[in-house]
């Protein structure tokens, strides 16, 4: 599955249909993610990227190997999902840009991303890619780790990137800046995760609103931790 526009599959995949995970699998995940999903950082947008679903979410799964539940492919546009659409990704080559799923539905376009970040750290058990424009466009002034604006989505270059950021110590929250608007959160656990994204989205939100003659700057601190 190949393409060039943005919000599609880039990556080789090998995708075998298969029973859905579990709803005790998903459900802290599915809970955190409708609330990202409510707060805009996922969703549809006819007025943006083409009128493509944007944004996905992952869990690792226990165990030696790195596996992990992912959303599937254009779900991110519904406020609540089901454990049919989600999928497992359970082998995958960043260098050679290839995957290997199963499940009721094919993973989202930027699992192999998800991927990297589990390969830099065994301890990073979630994984959230929203877009935010918010974020995306104050990411130099909230001190995020930046992926070179000239690595596109959904390439190898971009998981390597990614994976590169993730090993080392630091603010858990990317931005893909070849990736308009996107940026990529993760974290010990899937509340870690999710509140990482919220709390930068209210700092943007600051910056924002600094920026508008007649407001007084205001500042304030998440205090989110990885």
């Amino acid at each position: 599955m190949t393409s060039g526009g943005e919000g599609v599959t880039k990556y080789r995949l090998i995708f075998t249909p298969a029973p859905p995970p579990s709803a005790d699998q998903i459900q802290e995940l599915n809970a955190w993610r409708s609330i990202i999903r409510m707060l805009g950082l996922t969703g549809l947008d006819p007025a943006r990227y083409g009128g493509l679903d944007y944004g996905n979410v992952s869990l690792r799964l226990p165990g030696g190997s790195i596996r992990f539940l992912i959303s599937g492919t254009q779900t991110a546009g519904r406020i609540h999902l089901t454990p049919g659409d989600y999928c497992e990704v359970h082998g995958f080559n960043l260098e050679a840009n290839q995957l290997e799923a199963s499940g009721p539905v094919p993973p989202s376009s930027e699992a192999l991303t998800h991927a990297a970040v589990y390969c830099a750290d065994p301890a990073w058990r979630c994984v959230m890619h929203a877009h935010s424009p918010e974020i995306w466009r104050h990411a130099g002034r909230l001190g995020l780790p930046a992926t070179p604006p000239e690595i596109g989505y959904g390439t190898p270059g971009m998981a390597l990137a990614v994976e590169a950021i993730a090993a080392e110590p630091g603010v858990p929250l990317i931005a893909m800046l070849g990736h308009a608007d996107g940026i990529m959160a993760y974290g010990r656990t899937v509340e870690a995760t999710a509140r990482i994204l919220i709390g930068y989205l209210a700092e943007a939100l600051q910056l924002d609103d600094a920026c508008v003659p007649g407001q007084p700057a205001r500042t304030s601190h998440h205090g989110a931790t990885p």
